[in-house]
């Protein structure tokens, strides 16, 4: 497997691991303090605000950036904006535009601060909506496994998606894991 696969295996992995595993860990493994974790991810969101405007103005496309922390990364936003709406066509067919221009700024993150970025990128509302739909399906698959016992397959997903099929699962006291390779990467819901 090359190199590049690799990591984006790895990165992959990552997205599905619990974010408080990692928490306040440096790239060296070493700990972190809190408040050098909160300004690493404000630094983050500038960065990544500063390239996301940069690239709407070359693209000459609307939109405005907000930038915030959630949980232990930083999330960015593209939402519209008093000149006009952000362009869908920046989500791309199942977010796949989305996640393109996710990694691309994370990696302008990464060129800018030496840290490897996790942070999210959400563009006109997209990922909260399919949050919410993902959310629905978690819950489905739940009921279901409470009810029969049995373990239960879901449709490929995305990291994004993985991550918070893995949430609802563990906070309703149930086991996940995560199966197959990209794009074909789905999650087994199986009881505790």
């Amino acid at each position: 497997m090359a190199d590049a696969d690799l990591e984006a295996e790895a990165d992959l992995e990552a997205e599905d691991q619990d974010d408080d595993e990692n928490a306040g860990v440096g790239p060296n493994g070493s700990r972190r303090g809190g408040g050098s974790r909160v300004r690493l991810l404000e630094r983050e969101g500038e960065v990544a605000a500063d390239f996301l405007e940069r690239l709407l103005d070359i693209a000459d496309l609307d939109g405005d950036i907000e930038v915030d922390i959630d949980g232990d990364r930083a999330s960015v936003a593209i939402v519209d904006s008093e000149d006009g709406r952000v362009p869908r066509r920046m989500v791309g067919s199942d977010g796949k535009v989305l996640d393109a221009l996710q990694e691309l700024t994370r990696l302008a993150v990464q060129a800018e601060t030496g840290e490897r970025s996790r942070l999210m990128l959400d563009i006109a509302g997209h990922r909260a909506q399919r949050r919410s739909v993902v959310v629905d399906i978690a819950q489905t698959a739940i009921a279901e496994v409470k009810t029969t016992g049995a373990q239960k397959a879901l449709e490929d997903m995305s990291a994004f998606e993985r991550k918070i099929v893995h949430d609802e699962v563990a906070a309703a006291g149930l086991g996940s894991e995560s199966e197959g390779v990209e794009p074909h990467r789905h999650i087994i819901v199986f009881p505790a």
